[in-house]
């Protein structure tokens, strides 16, 4: 049996008119929502109580949606417009502000885990973790300290390498110099050229 045509005047009972008022709203929401869903609409909804509290509903931006239905009726732009906007964004500076201080402050925290600092307020759970990072931690620093200290080997047997043979290059010359300052002095001076510069020696 379906239901008696509803006689649409003021509810006089106000628990009545409270239920009713409720009731519809959920129900002109929800349509609002498959609206917008099923037929890609923008929709807008904005619900006063009697008691004064808004109910809203937006499918897109709701500024956005408003300003183009001003636009759309010809009406001016509101005179507050630029001032809500001016006042959008100051909230969100303050906002992205917000959790930079916060981003800040737990990276500082963090650090003093990592040095051992500020425990006490860290669970069981939290402490194998931060174990865990530190364990980690030290084994890519002892395999960097043993890259660098190989990287240094290397170095150091190649600058020894090299310094080995330029030594014998050295040596090589000098050996090749002193053979030719030899047979030189003796060719010129002959066999009695030291005794005749150092004579009291013999």
């Amino acid at each position: 049996m379906g239901r008696g045509k509803v006689e649409l005047k003021r509810i006089e009972n106000p628990t009545s008119r409270q239920v009713t008022f409720s009731k519809r709203r959920n129900g002109l929401l929800k349509k609002a929502f498959e609206l917008s869903v099923l037929c890609d609409a923008e929709v807008a909804i904005i619900i006063l109580s009697p008691s004064g509290k808004i109910y809203q509903f937006a499918s897109h931006d709701i500024n956005r949606t408003i300003a183009m239905y001003r636009n759309q009726v010809g009406l001016p732009e509101s005179n507050n417009s630029s001032f809500r906007r001016a006042r959008t964004m100051e909230f969100r500076r303050n906002n992205e502000n917000e959790e930079l201080r916060r981003s800040i402050a737990n990276s500082e925290m963090r650090l003093k885990n990592l040095a051992g600092e500020e425990l006490d307020m860290l669970g069981m759970q939290e402490l194998k973790q931060l174990e865990r990072q530190l364990k980690t931690g030290v084994e890519r620093i002892r395999s960097q300290i043993g890259r660098v200290i190989s990287e240094n080997i290397s170095s150091l047997k190649r600058k020894h390498k090299a310094m080995q043979e330029e030594n014998s290059r050295l040596q090589k010359r000098f050996h090749e110099l002193h053979h030719y300052a030899d047979h030189a002095s003796s060719s010129i001076l002959g066999p009695n050229a030291y005794m005749q510069f150092f004579p009291s020696e013999f």
